[in-house]
């Protein structure tokens, strides 16, 4: 079937406008990130993922995408939500597993979800999400639909058995997805080579599977964008999959519950010759005369306001350990589309 063109305005039409979207999302991240491994040291959540040196990844490929396609993510792109601009005090609250969580209580901490948003439930269990992505987008192609899937996978996770699964699908089935690999050097205690990283590239199993594939500078915003744009161009014009490995560097620890220490220099994220992503943004803005320190000083304070004040604003409902949590009752809801009898009678018996 032929798919039409994508109608988003790409980088050559309104290119200040995208990199200015892309260096305030990818600061709020950050400054996102920061707030929340301090509110976890307070013991207000059971523990958090940063992204840390990792936006450029999760920021520029969704502005490149449709606000109607679904991504499929793993814990570490909190960008997405960011950047398609779901309010920081739902994320907080799903954090702190209060009253006002969206989830109510029933999936761990950065576990998000939001279907209007184009945000699958994220998953515990590594690599599901890759062959829940292709599946989607080949029901998106049967359809005679438009949006297109782009599913999320880490550099340990493609030792998955799921990985190779999703890989042969998209091949066979052209499916309409982007096959994201994002080879941050480390899973979670391990180098990238104890999953074969050393022997090949990432990108290198895509093209063994028949499908198109890019392994680009994950930390370069622009080349992030670009190669999005080329895959999602691509996709929309049934002409089938691409896998992208982005290769860019985990600069902290896997989690709150993970001592990187133990198994890699402190100062490693220093000497990665990749660089912080959104310093390489900034310079970039500044360089063509759209960006000065001044402005960039003054849109951290701005967006770290936004931050505190989110952050308090959540706590007002609770945070992990209080008794400001969602009540019993919704442990029947969301199960069925009707609630049954069973259920109904079962709640009663609650007194709820």
């Amino acid at each position: 079937m032929t798919r039409a063109r994508p109608k988003a305005p790409g980088l050559n039409t309104h290119p200040l406008d995208v990199l200015h979207r892309g260096l305030r999302a990818m600061l709020t991240t950050r400054l996102f990130d920061a707030r929340m491994l301090t509110a976890q040291r307070q013991k207000k959540m059971s523990f958090y993922i940063q992204c840390l040196g990792e936006e450029a990844v999760a920021c520029a490929h969704t502005l490149a995408l449709e606000d109607s396609d679904m991504c499929f993510p793993t814990y570490r792109q909190q960008g997405i939500l960011i950047t398609r601009q779901v309010p920081l005090f739902e994320m907080i609250c799903q954090l702190f597993s209060n009253e006002c969580d969206p989830l109510k209580g029933r999936q761990l901490p950065v576990m998000y979800s939001n279907k209007a948003k184009g945000f699958f439930s994220i998953s515990g269990n590594l690599g599901t999400q890759f062959v829940q992505g292709v599946g989607w987008a080949m029901a998106s192609a049967i359809q005679g639909d438009t949006r297109i899937a782009s599913a999320w996978i880490g550099d340990g996770a493609t030792a998955e058995s799921d990985f190779h699964t999703a890989l042969t699908f998209a091949h066979v089935y052209r499916a309409p997805v982007i096959l994201n690999v994002v080879n941050n050097q480390w899973a979670i205690s391990s180098f990238q080579h104890i999953a074969g990283g050393e022997a090949t590239t990432f990108a290198g199993r895509g093209v063994g599977n028949g499908i198109a594939s890019l392994r680009v500078d994950g930390n370069d915003f622009l080349a992030v964008y670009a190669a999005s744009r080329w895959a999602a161009e691509r996709a929309r014009n049934n002409h089938g999959p691409a896998l992208i490995e982005w290769v860019t560097y985990r600069a902290g620890p896997h989690s709150t519950s993970d001592d990187p220490t133990r198994y890699r220099p402190a100062d490693d994220y220093a000497h990665f010759p990749l660089g912080d992503p959104i310093e390489r943004l900034k310079q970039h803005l500044i360089v063509r005369g759209a960006w000065d320190d001044e402005r960039h000083q003054s849109l951290t304070k701005e967006l770290e306001q936004e931050v505190i004040a989110a952050t308090k604003a959540a706590e007002q409902h609770g945070t992990l350990g209080d008794a400001h949590i969602a009540s019993a009752s919704t442990i029947f809801e969301d199960v069925y589309k009707d609630m049954p009898a069973h259920l109904r009678r079962q709640r009663q018996q609650m007194g709820v």
